[in-house]
């Protein structure tokens, strides 16, 4: 099982005047009625293939009359967010008995193929998109109460009678968004690989956008501040809903712990509630997420009403480093940085912590505070050369982590996001990474988005144009739809959960090539 991180002793502190500014925010959702395109059949196959047999145009859906034991499966073309409405009857004799049915709703095929009895991961099997029926009378105009996050919906039928059986003679699904398709810029490029990412990628991000910038609008629907720091980037650049990222940032400004922490995630209903989940990474990326609003907006009223909340939770941080200015290494669930298993985090978090503190520090200057600007320089210093005094190894020319000294991936890319060492410098990191290829390697989408931002900052941006079509477009290749929570092209059935049946595959923190295509390659 994975590390959690639970508090039931958090205080929790409301600052009631934020609260009332994310709630003026709240963005109406756009809706549209999408219906099923085909009748399908999908099975596995002995080599674990999943196969999709389009077995009938939807125009004929109400011919099928369901029995006991009976499948059908619709497909809706593409990953949808939405509410469904069923239309059922009844044809044969009079209905005797109540119609008892499953419906299955999959992100994917290979969903439509499991068995959630045989699930055995940590979290908990409800988000597991399934629903058990019954309806006593027929005809009936059937309105699912809540909404689902598919491409395929299967219904079986349990049971009905020998007398009669079940048709569906019509469904849809509203699908809702935030997501304004208008101001979006049509990316300018003749290569179809690229303009298939693009389009993934937008389709991602617009299904999590919702009342809130969801992490995955099947799991966990919430607001984690990790995530939105790359989703509110590529909305800047595409559908430039800029009161969606104020609203959450107020949401997360709040509600805090008694400390003045900002939580990691964020419950908006029943009310506004800060998770006792605390990622230190997380946390610290509030500044960068305000100055990016900023940038983008001009908005700088919130930046000056949020900047002390971005000032405190740099302090935090800073508890924790030792004499050296070294990063303290946590224990358990303490940050996040990879869903790689076994990653240590600590020169990670060394470099999120001068990468966040600079972006802070700008913050300050924006705001004339001269004196705090010129305490972040010092800070700048210092833990910058730490990193390079200590955690450079010569050996290898690689920085790295932990009392084992690990190379990993991540310890690399951050410390050249950071900017702790020059442009020339980080390529060449960069080269002895790839040359190296260390066993603790990536497989998220959000780490891998920062490994391609830290290829075009080095001036690698071909090389980070091939990544981006190697592993993004290794999910395309997969059959995404949406791009996913989390991808390694190595095992694609890979998750941190135990078991793939809850892995979220409309996940925003993936949605990022819409934003690197448009920032800087000239499409």
């Amino acid at each position: 099982m994975a590390a959690v991180s639970s508090d039931l002793n958090m205080v929790r502190v409301t600052n009631e005047e934020f609260v009332k500014k994310a709630e003026a925010c709240t963005p109406e959702l756009y809706k549209s009625v999408v219906y099923p395109e085909s009748v399908v059949e999908i099975r596995k196959t002995e080599n674990d293939y999943i196969e999709i047999i389009k077995k009938d145009d939807i125009k004929n859906l109400s011919r099928y009359a369901l029995k006991k034991g009976d499948r059908l499966c619709l497909d809706f073309g593409d990953h949808q967010v939405g509410y469904v409405t069923l239309y059922l009857k009844s044809v044969g004799s009079p209905q005797d008995a109540p119609a008892f049915f499953k419906l299955k709703f999959g992100e994917n095929a290979r969903e439509i193929t499991e068995n959630s009895e045989e699930y055995d991961g940590w979290i908990s099997k409800g988000w597991i998109q399934e629903e058990y029926l019954h309806v006593d009378v027929l005809p009936v105009k059937l309105e699912l109460p809540r909404r689902y996050a598919f491409r395929y919906m299967e219904l079986q039928v349990i049971d009905t009678s020998v007398k009669w059986q079940l048709v569906i003679e019509e469904t849809f699904c509203t699908s809702v968004t935030s997501a304004c398709e208008d101001k979006v810029k049509k990316l300018d490029s003749e290569n179809e690989e690229l303009q298939a990412i693009d389009k993934v990628s937008l389709r991602t991000l617009r299904n999590c956008m919702q009342q809130v910038f969801e992490d995955g609008p099947k799991r966990d629907r919430r607001l984690w501040l990790g995530d939105l720091r790359l989703q509110a980037l590529a909305d800047y650049e595409t559908y430039q809903n800029y009161n969606l990222v104020k609203r959450c940032l107020y949401l997360f400004a709040g509600q805090t712990k008694d400390n003045g922490q900002i939580s990691a995630c964020l419950f908006t209903e029943p009310r506004l509630c800060a998770d006792d989940t605390f990622l230190l990474d997380y946390s610290m990326f509030f500044g960068p997420v305000l100055l990016d609003y900023y940038q983008a907006s001009g908005d700088v009223e919130t930046l000056r009403e949020l900047g002390s909340s971005a000032y405190r939770q740099m302090e935090l941080a800073g508890e924790w480093f030792d004499e050296r200015d070294l990063m303290k290494n946590g224990e358990g669930f303490w940050a996040f940085v990879d869903w790689t298993e076994g990653l240590n985090k600590q020169t990670a978090l060394q470099g999120i912590y001068i990468y966040c503190i600079r972006r802070v520090k700008k913050i300050a200057e924006l705001l004339g505070d001269k004196e705090r600007a010129e305490g972040f320089v010092e800070e700048i210093r210092r833990k910058t050369e730490a990193a390079k005094k200590y955690l450079l190894d010569p050996y290898t020319g690689l920085f790295v982590s932990g009392e084992q000294r690990q190379i990993n991936y991540a310890s690399q890319v951050w410390m050249i996001l950071a900017e702790a060492v020059t442009k020339d410098e980080g390529a060449q990191l960069l080269d002895r990474l790839l040359e190296l290829d260390p066993e603790k390697g990536m497989v998220s989408p959000y780490m891998n988005h920062h490994f391609t931002e830290a290829l075009i900052l080095c001036g690698r941006k071909e090389q980070a144009l091939e990544y981006i079509k190697y592993y993004w477009g290794g999910m395309l290749h997969e059959g995404a739809d949406t791009f996913w929570e989390l991808y390694n092209p190595e095992n694609p059935s890979e998750t941190p959960y135990g078991n793939g049946m809850v892995n979220s595959y409309c996940h925003a923190w993936s949605c990022t090539p819409a934003y690197l295509f448009r920032k800087y390659y000239d499409m």
